[in-house]
This record gives structure tokens, C-alpha cells and sequence, in this order.
């Protein structure tokens, strides 16, 4: 198997570390909201490769951690508007259940496997009972070695990593020390050492979440920064080191990065995953994603409702759409493209119609094992010769199920009532029974007959 490893820029054979436990890190969302389309990319991405990876290493040989960010300063502010009269670390967990429940049930319904473990940042601040990695654990023995130190700046105390300390800071991003720029969530002021320091600790003020802990004798009040989240979570569950690190395109900068640095540092490593994988961005009709451009669109309007297109669409379809590009390459998720991948879903379904899963081909797994070639495997899925059991596993392989969904309904008489309805421009009742079938998870298509002319209706069931 190779991978393009974006610490080397260079293809590259893939040795796991240990051969017996595969180690994978993705990072996951920051539950403030609903998933986005663009969220979901990394984690049909990363799902396919822990499938790969389970499929060459075996299922109980491969550990893949996605963790769920439930610090964040947006959440902070939901969270002391919509809770003021309870402790500010329990309101946060208020205001993160439903997006996190949520996002839970979005990735299920693309067809993604459960990660091994999903931890949430909140559990990994202070020391640990069970001794994970704790976030203020880590920053002391940054402190104690000299990459990290306190400083009083225009919002408070923080503890601000020194990237000075460590010789080959940028080496991920290929950017050398005077090209950095603090992370998001850093403003550049005068208490830094260097512009590019970043935070690792913040102060509080009495509206904000926060723990207590004391850094070179200073009890301070406040909450972790962006970075060292990822890399207590990661440490907990996988050690210094591991195999792969995943995420988006976007992350590359100034997040790994810097997690990368605090990590190494922190554990005298010479390497924190061996591997490091970014998949491309995503974009809507051929614009950036943007709630004022209008474009911006959660998992659940795709799945649910009639925001793209004028129509709900299936899971199976949206993560087909997902695997149609090469994953480092960008996606222009588009009305087209879910058109076309319900297309070819529809004739793959038609061609699987009736066999058991069979063996997988030595030619699919090829493919796939090289740096994810999704064009090459969908040529070779596509294959009309492909005998029926070989075409089940393959898909099932990058997590398409092609057997025909079954509904709960008895959906013709409806559907003939419905156009009855429609001949006598019933319009109010016609669109009742659509809508009460759509609520069921069926999709009904109007059509015309080609022969005759006549309105057809058509349904399946999404998911």
C-alpha cells in the first residue's frame, strides 16, 4: 500500500509501525453546529482508507481515533447565553450534545463506520484517573523543557509555545519561521517572543469556561488553545507516536502544524504520525461554501430536505458524489454530480440485483492501495463483464451497499392516489401524500413515459 505523505510531499510505501495495531488519527468536527457538506469529505475519505486498512491488517488490528471538539469560542458564547445559571463546563456539554448526537447520526447515515474511539476534548483537560494524556499535563512538561512559557497579554495570561525552540518548526507546511503567522485564535501582540508563537493555555474571565491550573507558579483560570486538544486525544489512545495523521486540506496550517511541534516536543520524538494525509476542499456550484453566499448547506439539508435541487438525496448518493474525485484533488459538489451518482448507483444496484458477496479482486484492491486511486476503482467497479458477488465486494469495500432498499409502506396505491389527485389538480393533497412519503424516507420522481407521453411516477427509498 502507498500513500501520499504530505510531511515528505513524495508517494510513499506504507510500513505500519507495528503490523498488529495500525494507528489512525483523523480530526473530527467542532460541535458548535450542524455538519457541513465539507465536513463530511475527511470522514468518507478516512472511513474508506480504516476500511483498506482493516481489509489488509485486519478488522482487530487497525485503531482509529476521531475525536470531537467541544471547546470553542463560539461555543462558549451559546453556551453562557443559552445556560447562565449553571456552571460554564456543564453548560458547554448542554450546548455540544445535539450537534454532537447529530453528527453521529449524519456520518452513520453516509454509510461511515464507527471509529474506534471518539473522545471529546472537554474529558482531556485536567489529569486523568485512568493516566491518559491531559492538555495541562502536556503544557507543564512543555514548560519544564523549555518550548513554552507565560506571558500577560491584552486578553489575560497565557502560556504561549516557542517555536523558536524547536529547529525544524514549519517542516509540514514547508514554510520557513519568518513566513509564520499565528493560528487563528492568536492575536499577534507585543508579549510574544516571536509572532508565530501560539497559545496552549488562555486566562478566562469569569463569562468564560474555564479549569484551574498553575503554570511556573502562577495559578491561572482559563481553558486550552486550538492545537493541544489533538494532541492529548491522539497520545491518550494511540502513544507519541503512530501511523497516520488525517484531515482536511485546510488543517495543514496553522493547526498540525503546530500540533505536530507541541507533540514532538513534548515527547522528545523525532515524529509524531509517520504519515500525515490532507484531503482537498470542497465547493458548492463552483463557489467557496459560505452562509452569505447563500451556499452553505449542513449534512442533514442534503439528506433531508429539498435545499439541493428542489430534493432530498440518499446517503449512499452523497458519498458516492464524495468518492467520484481523487481525495487530495477539490470537489465541486454540485446538483450534477449527485445526478450523475445516483445514476451510476442505480445501474450498479441493477447489475448486483440478486448475487451474494463474493471475493474481492486482486485488481480492486490494487487500485485502492494506491494512495486511494478512486478514478481507477470506480473504472474497474464500472466494468459491465463484472460478475455480480465481484462487484458487491468491491463496493462494499469503499462502503457502498448496493442491495435494493425495501420500504415499510405499501407505496403504489398512494402513488396512484397521488396522481389521481394530480388529474383532478388536486395540487394541495397531491403534494400531502409526497410529502408524507418523504417523511417515510421515500422519494418520489415524476416523469413522463417516452412511448406515450403519459406522467410516471417513480420512488425509492433514501436514507
Amino acid at each position: 500500500m502507498s500513500v501520499y505523505n504530505t510531511l515528505t510531499r513524495s508517494k510513499e510505501v506504507f510500513t505500519p509501525l507495528n503490523d498488529q495495531n495500525v494507528r489512525m488519527y483523523v480530526c473530527g468536527p467542532t460541535v458548535y453546529d450542524f455538519a457541513h457538506i465539507g465536513n463530511a469529505r475527511p470522514v468518507i475519505v478516512f472511513d474508506v482508507l480504516y476500511r483498506l486498512l482493516r481489509h489488509i491488517y485486519g478488522e482487530n488490528h487497525v485503531t482509529y481515533v476521531r475525536n470531537i471538539t467541544d471547546l470553542d469560542d463560539k461555543i462558549n458564547a451559546r453556551a453562557v447565553r443559552d445556560f447562565p445559571d449553571i456552571p460554564l463546563n456543564e453548560s458547554i456539554r448542554k450546548v455540544t450534545e445535539k450537534t454532537a448526537n447529530q453528527f453521529q447520526i449524519d456520518m452513520q447515515a453516509l454509510g461511515n463506520l464507527d471509529p474506534t474511539h471518539q473522545p471529546r476534548a472537554t474529558d482531556f483537560v485536567l489529569p486523568r484517573k485512568d493516566g491518559k494524556t491531559d492538555m495541562v499535563g502536556m503544557i507543564e512538561q512543555l514548560i519544564a523543557k523549555g518550548h513554552a512559557y507565560v506571558s500577560k497579554g491584552n486578553q489575560g495570561r497565557e502560556v504561549l509555545f516557542r517555536v523558536k525552540s524547536m529547529e525544524d518548526y514549519g517542516s509540514l507546511s514547508n514554510r520557513n519561521l519568518e513566513e509564520q503567522q499565528a493560528g487563528a485564535r492568536v492575536a499577534v501582540e507585543a508579549h510574544k517572543e516571536n509572532p508565530a508563537d501560539f497559545v496552549l493555555w488562555k486566562e478566562s474571565s469569569q463569562t468564560e469556561p474555564g479549569w484551574q491550573a498553575t503554570f511556573e507558579g502562577q495559578e491561572i483560570y482559563g481553558r486550552p488553545g486550538w492545537h493541544i486538544e489533538c494532541s492529548a486525544m491522539s497520545a491518550s489512545y494511540l502513544g507519541a507516536t503512530f501511523d497516520i495523521h488525517g484531515g482536511g486540506l485546510d488543517l495543514i496550517f496553522p493547526h498540525h502544524e503546530n500540533e505536530l511541534a507541541q507533540s514532538r516536543c513534548c515527547h522528545g520524538t523525532d515524529q509524531m504520525a509517520q504519515v500525515w494525509m490532507h484531503n482537498g476542499f470542497l465547493q458548492v456550484e463552483g463557489q467557496k461554501m459560505s452562509k452569505s453566499a447563500g451556499n452553505f448547506h449542513t449534512v442533514n439539508d442534503v439528506l433531508k430536505t429539498d435545499k439541493i435541487g428542489g430534493r432530498s438525496w440518499s446517503g449512499q448518493v452523497v458519498r458516492l458524489a464524495m468518492v467520484m474525485t481523487h481525495y487530495r484533488e477539490p470537489i465541486d459538489f454540485a446538483v450534477r454530480r449527485l445526478e450523475e451518482a445516483e445514476s451510476i448507483l442505480t445501474k450498479l444496484r441493477r447489475r448486483a440485483k440478486g448475487a451474494s458477496v463474493g471475493k474481492l479482486r486482486d485488481d480492486f484492491l490494487a487500485a485502492l492501495s494506491d494512495d486511494l486511486d478512486f478514478s481507477t476503482y470506480l473504472q474497474l467497479l464500472s466494468a459491465p463483464n463484472l460478475p455480480g458477488d465481484e462487484l458487491l465486494a468491491a463496493a462494499a469495500l469503499i462502503g457502498m451497499d448496493l442491495t435494493e432498499q425495501t420500504a415499510t409502506v405499501d407505496v403504489t396505491p398512494l402513488v396512484d392516489q397521488r396522481l389521481a389527485f394530480i388529474s383532478e389538480k388536486n395540487w394541495a393533497e397531491a403534494d400531502r401524500i409526497r410529502d408524507d412519503l418523504k417523511q417515510q424516507g421515500i422519494l418520489l420522481k415524476d416523469g413522463k413515459d417516452e412511448a406515450t407521453g403519459k406522467r410516471v411516477t417513480t420512488w425509492e427509498v433514501v436514507r
